[in-house]
């Protein structure tokens, strides 16, 4: 069960993942040894489910945001399994879902311009059959996190998510 501890501790690594465990420990007002317990105890329970380094788009030369709607005919299993699987060859799909609705699914693409977007667009068509696709270009990015909101965890027994 995750406390108000684990939820600092995911706070702070969630901002950035960096700072040190001795630091993460003294903010949250633990030593460091039992910090670094609790740190591999939330990864052994999957909650923390790795660590990486966040890119900035347009200096690896992708800035070009497209949200790439699919609808198909195809619903059977198989066709799902092939299709997650070709989408898995394309390292510009950054984001993937199976969506609920008029849209079966939604892909987040990135890629440096229109061209490479139409070249992504021609792979795709040419490995798998899709009914349609619908896609929108961003033209401005607004918002952007990876942090996931953290009010909504149950806390121990007899403690409010909101402490």
């Amino acid at each position: 069960m995750i406390d108000r501890t684990d939820r600092k501790i995911l706070s702070i690594l969630q901002e950035d993942c960096t700072v040190p465990v001795a630091e993460v420990a003294r903010r949250v007002g633990l030593s460091t040894t039992p910090c670094w317990r609790r740190i591999q105890k939330l990864e052994e329970d999957g909650v923390i489910t790795g660590r990486v380094a966040l890119l900035d788009a347009a200096k690896v030369n992708a800035p070009v945001t497209a949200f790439v709607s699919i609808v198909t005919n195809k619903h059977s299993e198989d066709w799902l399994s092939r299709f997650a699987s070709v989408i898995q060859e394309f390292p510009e799909v950054v984001e993937f879902y199976r969506m609920a609705g008029n849209v079966d699914y939604l892909l987040r693409v990135v890629v440096p311009d229109i061209a490479a977007y139409d070249a992504f667009y021609k792979k795709l068509i040419a490995k798998i059959e899709i009914s349609d696709v619908s896609t929108t270009f961003a033209m401005e990015q607004i918002k952007y996190t990876t942090a996931l909101p953290l009010a909504y965890v149950p806390l121990e027994k007899g403690r409010a998510a909101s402490e």
